[in-house]
């Protein structure tokens, strides 16, 4: 991930929102990864994608952040572990449990909203809140252990440019948000 994007007006911007990752998190799963998944490609950054939304007109991007900073605002911060390692037929990833349904809150008030603004589709399957590890072309069917994170806490949201490259997708930020504390939270 690199520091904060700029895009120009016309520009068509692929987005996706996420939960951005403790420091500490971040770096046991970099240490984890090169140990069980060396030979695979890995991903520019680390975070929980809360919703994809593809491309997009740069004139989309204001309310779409406006949405992001609204249901960021009234969010608790989740509580967030590894709870087993899963392939699908192109990524590795770690799934967490989502302690208190907190992510899973935000990320389906989200899409609601998101929904509203004409510019998401939310998708046939559940969310699932999981942290993308690694790229491959060929499933390698591993079975590492868990990373050692313990529960976490990720403390901000953020809207997300990906930008293509023949090396893979390069992450930048357009907007991180703090998570409030709901009442109680």
């Amino acid at each position: 991930m690199s520091a904060t994007a700029t895009v120009v007006d016309d520009e068509r911007l692929r987005i996706f929102l996420a939960l951005e990752l403790p420091h500490d998190v971040a770096e046991a799963l970099t240490r984890w990864r090169g140990r069980h998944l060396s030979g695979l490609r890995a991903v520019p950054g680390f975070h929980v994608t809360l919703a994809f939304l593809g491309s997009r007109r740069r004139q989309e991007l204001d309310g779409i952040l406006a949405a992001l900073r609204m249901e960021a605002a009234v969010s608790g911060r989740p509580l967030l572990e590894p709870v087993r390692y899963r392939e699908t037929r192109s990524v590795a990833m770690v799934v967490l449990d989502d302690r208190g349904g907190e992510a899973t809150a935000l990320a389906d008030r989200l899409h609601g909203r998101l929904e509203r603004l004409g510019v998401y589709r939310r998708e046939a399957r559940a969310w699932l809140p999981h942290v993308t590890v690694a790229r491959f072309r060929e499933r390698p069917r591993l079975a590492p252990p868990l990373p050692e994170t313990g529960p976490f806490a990720p403390s901000a949201a953020a809207a997300f440019l990906s930008r293509l490259h023949p090396s893979g997708a390069r992450y930048e930020v357009l907007e991180s948000c703090s998570l409030g504390l709901k009442p109680g939270g």
